[in-house]
């Protein structure tokens, strides 16, 4: 606890200067998404949230992944930004969707405005399932495992959701893992990696 306390401290300073509030939460792979508006300085820990959303300067919006996948949106037009954290289960039950609902219910975009990046995450390849988790996704039930590319389902629910501007990064964080952190790759002994987003204080 002491070594994560400090890697955030250290993360925390890189950022100050420009970012003098950050906003981090205990992840809980629900579908919870939080609006963040005029927060004071220093950093917000909150619990049972996977996901941010912030009209803001200066405020760094992060969730950590170590497979699961950081969802970036953005609408440029307005500034406003949002940062997910979709693991299969957020996916299936629509974490994507709630903070698409989110920024509509705030009134500042509608899907078309919205511009979307998943980050790095567990490729298709190299992420296999039981039929439980296959079934809630439609996939081919079958007596083994079945691959699940979560990236490319997030991507089918943005299109779904009216969200036309889709880009998806090329990097696996388990057959990349000379670059990135895996839960499952490592056998659940890798860390966690953050992503972050937001706009610098003017």
């Amino acid at each position: 606890m002491g070594q994560v306390l400090s890697r955030w401290r250290a993360f925390r300073a890189a950022f100050a200067a420009r970012f003098p509030a950050l906003v981090l939460s205990h992840q809980v792979h629900g579908t919870a998404v939080q609006w963040h508006e005029t927060l004071p300085e220093g950093w917000l820990v909150l619990d049972g949230l996977d996901g941010h959303a912030t009209p803001d300067r200066g405020l760094l919006l992060t969730v950590t992944v170590a497979d699961c996948i950081p969802v970036y949106l953005a609408v440029p037009q307005k500034g406003v930004l949002a940062l997910l954290h979709a693991g299969w289960r957020g996916a299936a039950n629509g974490v994507l969707a709630r903070a698409v609902e989110l920024l509509k219910g705030r009134g500042v975009a509608n899907s078309s405005e919205l511009v979307m990046h998943c980050g790095v995450g567990i490729c298709g390849t190299c992420y296999e399932v039981g039929s439980e988790v296959a079934v809630q996704f439609g996939l081919p039930v079958s007596p083994g495992s079945v691959p699940l590319d979560l990236r490319a389902v997030l991507a089918r629910q943005a299109r779904e959701l009216g969200i036309e501007d889709v880009s998806v990064s090329p990097w696996c964080s388990a057959h990349d893992r000379d670059r990135f952190f895996s839960h499952r790759a490592s056998g659940g002994r890798d860390g966690r990696m953050v992503a972050y987003l937001g706009r610098p204080k003017a």
